[in-house]
């Protein structure tokens, strides 16, 4: 799916909506939902809905610059 993660939150379509999982939300092992796939999709409508600038708020700087970096240094 292709998310459309800007800095101030954005709406999601309707196939953006119907690729959500649709199990309840559950918490396995410390996880919500059990499969990774779920988690990311979930992750990239919120963010997509929310903006990147909520979501630097929630933590660390120095742990986002060091995201960043080794994504570029991945893609380079």
């Amino acid at each position: 799916m292709h998310w459309d993660i800007r800095r101030h939150g954005q709406p999601i379509t309707l196939e953006q909506y119907h690729s959500l999982p649709e199990a309840p939300l559950e918490l396995i092992a410390g996880h919500l939902y059990g499969r990774q796939e779920h988690r990311v999709t979930l992750l990239g409508v919120l963010l997509q809905n929310v903006g990147i600038d909520a979501a630097v708020r929630l933590g660390d700087l120095a742990v986002w610059k060091e995201a960043i970096a080794a994504r570029e240094r991945a893609e380079s």
